[in-house]
């Protein structure tokens, strides 16, 4: 909006042609996330509170965490509106790498939401069915694939992914492409969901990756970086950057409440929303592969649940007694059993996340 109303009068006043530039409307975004989770905050947690809209947690959970029972939850209500609106205010508007994103942010926080509505509002144990959310996240997918493969902008780069580590090598996958997009957003919006279970572990993760993404935005959208890096020239998409920022921004302001001891959890209108806007970010900037080094700790919290339940299953079919390989399912849970510290494993976890980060920054013009 700012970009769009100022960055005209540059004629008549000179100061507003600084309005041009990524990098100053990024970091206003942040600064602008920042300071709207400040302020809308203390007012959805008092909201959250006055309603009881608290967290249900589950039995056969780890022990130490039934104290946490009756923690506000939804506070991805808080991250929507601190990501959402600076971008409003700071980003080009007619962009399409931010309509879309824009779109996949509050299309799945949507389904997240009502998810949290039906769990904790009305009572139903399970909130919404599975399948009604994996249909969210497939039409969503559908929707971005398709446009990215058929939309003319997109011509010269359809069906096309890049490879880490290696310069300028693009896999064209035709239109296994479409499903593939599928696939990286339902997995990403599941990854982080399920990651989900300490205070501020999936928060902060997510924030050292959109601060990743900005960095990789940025120079994608620029031609002489982007030659120089050998990766993929992406004409626009530097204005993702503004995105990125903003969503570390509004992550970094919900982890002010969300760390231990945690005041609100974000509950799925957080996880479903925000995993998919990584996801979505991955596929537009061509870094769908690089995404699983970038998002290890993701990918390694779902691979977690699925060996479990997968060995489990085939132990009981094999022996009548299902066994398991890790003492409970997501990891950090595991780790809790073990008898960790609930903080320790965070931040050993955001360690572990940074040191991804670097080694995704540092796959660049490798080999």
């Amino acid at each position: 909006m700012f970009y769009h109303f100022l960055y005209p009068l540059k004629t008549y006043i000179s100061g507003f042609n600084l309005f041009q530039y990524i990098t100053f409307r990024a970091a206003m975004a942040a600064i602008t996330a920042l300071l709207i989770s400040f302020v809308v905050g203390p007012i959805i947690l008092k909201q959250l509170r006055k309603h009881q809209i608290g967290e249900i947690i589950r039995e056969n959970g780890p022990k130490s965490h039934l104290a946490k029972r009756g923690t506000p939850t939804m506070g991805g209500i808080i991250i929507l509106f601190s990501v959402v609106v600076p971008v409003l205010l700071w980003a080009n508007l007619k962009n399409i790498y931010i309509n879309l994103i824009l779109l996949a942010t509050l299309w799945m926080s949507t389904v997240g939401f009502l998810d949290d509505y039906l769990k904790v509002v009305k009572k139903f144990k399970k909130g919404l069915i599975a399948r009604y959310k994996l249909i969210g996240q497939i039409t969503l997918g559908l929707i971005v694939g398709s446009y990215l493969y058929f939309a003319p902008e997109f011509e010269s780069l359809r069906g096309f992914t890049s490879v880490p580590f290696f310069k300028n090598l693009e896999i064209n996958l035709g239109l296994l492409y479409i499903p593939f997009v599928i696939f990286v957003i339902t997995a990403a919006s599941n990854a982080v969901n399920l990651t989900d279970g300490l205070d501020g572990l999936a928060s902060g993760l997510m924030g050292i990756i959109a601060l990743t993404f900005a960095v990789i935005a940025y120079v994608s959208g620029r031609v002489d970086f982007s030659q120089y890096l050998n990766i993929i020239y992406l004409p626009g998409s530097g204005e993702l950057a503004v995105y990125c920022m903003s969503f570390a921004g509004g992550i970094l302001g919900f982890l002010w409440y969300n760390s231990k001891p945690a005041q609100v959890f974000m509950g799925d209108t957080g996880s479903l929303g925000m995993g998919s806007a990584l996801g979505t970010l991955a596929i537009l900037l061509k870094k769908e592969i690089l995404f699983v080094l970038l998002g290890g700790i993701f990918v390694a919290e779902a691979l977690s649940v699925l060996i479990q339940v997968g060995y489990f299953k085939y132990t009981r079919k094999k022996t009548g007694t299902g066994k398991r390989i890790f003492l409970m399912a997501p990891l950090h849970h595991h780790f809790e059993m073990k008898g960790l510290d609930e903080s320790k494993i965070v931040i050993r976890f955001w360690i572990i996340g940074i040191l991804l980060a670097l080694l995704s920054l540092s796959s660049f013009k490798i080999l």
